[in-house]
């Protein structure tokens, strides 16, 4: 299934101080207001590889894409 992701652009908001990347929606939930727009992928692992270019230290949220969170 495809979505659209974001990368927050604040590292201090998640317990790992780095970039998480999340899906539309669970941002909107989070209440992220500062989060750049990564693309509309199939899979959390190919967006969190594009937001890497945008931000080395880019991971996944363990909660919107799991597959892709290294912690």
């Amino acid at each position: 299934m495809y979505h659209y992701y974001y990368v927050n652009n604040n590292q201090t908001l998640n317990p790992g101080l780095h970039h998480e990347v999340h899906t539309k929606e669970h941002a909107e939930q989070l209440g992220i207001r500062s989060a750049q727009y990564v693309g509309y992928f199939e899979s959390e692992v190919e967006a969190v590889a594009h937001a890497k270019k945008i931000y080395l230290d880019a991971d996944g949220c363990a909660i919107c894409c799991p597959k892709a969170h290294r912690g």
